[in-house]
């Protein structure tokens, strides 16, 4: 027999189910190079030249997506559209492949072929990216990003809680980061869609790293690193990036010889006799707020931290270090604020001491004072020549068994401000004001939503957001003050030289209180403002202290001749007394 007749012989030989050895190799053969093309054609469907090939992805996302950190970043990893939209386990990506085959036919159909067309349809084609990747935990977002992986020490305050808490409820990655690769249309979503899309679901519960425990168990003894005004701006978008802790802005502090002329940071000169060596100053960032209204915090369209506060964070444990951050990005407008004032610092760092001798509270605030930016909008540039500056501290009683003022330990002052007040966006006419049964001579003023019916939140169907005209009955308000369910007011005036106690809860009352004793002045560049209030009060509209009790405590500065929402403010503090854990220590001496 041949060689030739071998071969032939062992390729006609039957090996399964009747078929020969060479049919299966054949076929063997046919499927390998099926196999390849197949794969090699789906790869290159995979690729940025295939998705943006056609002119309605190459004018519309691709644009946006280009302007993103995805694209372009410190460490020049690039995620391409398949990494975020194409399911890397290959059941998953043939069955994405299938999908797309209605995306071609709605290319021929001409259905999004122009920007125009194509924004029309951006929120219907977004809710149906947020559903998948909702359904799937955000898988092809964890091929990058893994909880495990993650260095929390490295990541802004507020990026650590928000992970750590989404580990512990079961909330994915396209919760809190709609929008991070193209413009945003979660703002377009009503309260309800946001919350249904955003909601924990059980079985995404993960259990917590360990490096993520430490973080829990003793947040502040990670390291953080420099300011990054940016990364402020994407978690406001919540579009969380970079991390950033600001630089502080020191007073000078005197020489020897200076001492006993010159009021500074580590100074013990008092206006009012009181001693103040030995005692610790706190340094506490005052930033410009804009138009950032409560409704605006409780809108989870607006912001995007509006989750963990609603979880019980405070404001202050999400945003602590960022106050010269969001300041500078507000004050210039580009973010929550339509009129900006040229010139104006977007922050003030402002050292607090605090003291008490079981009988008195006493206070001294101390900043560097800034050059003036004329207000535009403003008869000779300033909205209140009488005064330079205005610093208002505001109190309430915290507790957890029964708050008197809902949100006051998480937001503080805050409380007070609402979409409808003085230059506010929903500010009412004039008009509308003078049937109202509160004071109007001043516009619309601060209030607590304790003196309300309701609170429009969401502004649906272009209602008002704010409450300013759902007052409560006058014996309800008063009942509410004689509960306690108000918010002391103390402030200053540097240009009279007045001191007003008063309260909030309908509206801002500057009168009522047992009284304070507020002294300023402006030295070598700094101001120093100094007060003594009793702890113990009977008036109505005063919180009454107690040295073995903590407060929320907030503070405001209207700086440079200004009024209004035009100030500086603090995050909601807490104030102890000879408590180290209270982020104000009033020590007793």
């Amino acid at each position: 027999m041949t060689n030739t007749s071998r071969k032939f012989g062992l390729m006609s030989r039957k090996v399964l189910m009747g078929t020969t050895l060479g049919a299966a190799l054949f076929f063997m053969i046919v499927g390998v190079i099926f196999w390849g093309g197949f794969n090699t054609a789906m790869e290159v469907t995979n690729t940025l030249e295939f998705c943006i090939s056609c002119h309605e992805m190459e004018e519309n996302v691709y644009q946006e997506y280009k302007k993103t950190i995805h694209y372009t970043n410190r460490s020049g990893v690039r995620a391409t559209c398949s990494d975020c939209h194409v399911p890397d386990p290959w059941v998953h990506k043939v069955v994405r492949k299938i999908k797309a085959s209605n995306e071609v036919l709605h290319k021929v159909l001409g259905t999004i072929d122009t920007p125009e067309k194509f924004n029309a349809k951006r929120l219907f084609l977004a809710k149906n990216v947020w559903r998948s990747m909702k359904e799937t935990d955000s898988r092809e977002c964890r091929n990058c990003h893994n909880f495990d992986s993650m260095k929390p020490e490295d990541q802004k305050k507020r990026s650590r809680r928000q992970h750590a808490g989404a580990m512990e409820r079961g909330n994915t990655c396209i919760d809190c980061h709609k929008g991070i690769a193209h413009s945003k249309v979660h703002d377009q979503l009503s309260e309800s869609e946001l919350e249904e899309l955003s909601k924990p679901v059980e079985k995404n519960k993960r259990p917590i790293a360990p490096q993520w425990q430490a973080f829990i168990d003793n947040d502040k003894k990670l390291v953080t690193t420099t300011d990054d005004p940016a990364g402020t701006a994407a978690a406001i978008e919540t579009e969380t990036t970079e991390d950033a802790t600001p630089a502080k802005t020191e007073l000078a502090a005197p020489a020897s010889s200076q001492a006993d002329t010159a009021p500074a940071a580590t100074g013990t000169k008092s206006v009012t006799g009181v001693d103040w060596s030995g005692i610790e100053a706190a340094e506490v960032t005052l930033f410009y707020p804009g138009q950032a209204s409560m409704e605006w915090v409780l809108k989870g369209s607006d912001h995007g931290g509006k989750r963990g506060f609603l979880y019980g964070d405070r404001c202050f444990d999400c945003h602590e270090g960022e106050g010269m951050s969001i300041g500078k990005l507000i004050v210039s407008g580009e973010k929550l604020e339509p009129t900006p004032i040229p010139g104006k610092r977007g922050s003030i760092d402002v050292n607090v001491q605090a003291k008490h001798d079981g009988e008195n509270l006493y206070m001294r605030f101390q900043w560097p004072d800034g050059e003036h930016a004329a207000i535009p909008f403003a008869e000779g540039g300033k909205m209140d020549p009488k005064n330079p500056i205005k610093l208002a501290i505001m109190l309430a009683a915290i507790n957890e068994d029964d708050p008197k003022v809902e949100y006051t330990e998480r937001a503080g002052c805050w409380q007070s401000c609402h979409h409808d007040v003085n230059d506010m966006p929903d500010q009412p006419d004039q008009s509308a004001l003078a049937d109202s049964r509160l004071d109007s001579s001043n516009g619309f003023t601060k209030y607590l939503k304790e003196s309300r019916t309701e609170i429009e939140i969401e502004g649906k169907n272009d209602a008002k957001r704010g409450g300013w005209d759902k007052l409560k009955e006058a014996g309800e308000i008063q009942a509410a003050l004689e509960n306690g369910s108000f918010m002391d007011l103390l402030r200053y005036k540097a240009g009279t030289g007045e001191s007003e106690d008063g309260y909030i809860l309908a509206e801002r009352v500057m009168t009522g209180g047992q009284g304070v004793d507020f002294t300023g002045s402006l030295e070598n560049g700094v101001w120093t403002v100094e007060m003594t209030r009793k702890l113990s009060s009977d008036k109505a509209g005063d919180i009454s202290m107690s040295t073995d009790q903590m407060y929320s405590i907030g503070f405001a500065i209207h700086d440079d001749y200004s009024n209004s929402r035009f100030h500086h403010v603090s995050l909601g503090l807490i104030l102890g007394f000879d408590n180290d854990d209270a982020e104000i220590n009033a020590v007793g001496k």
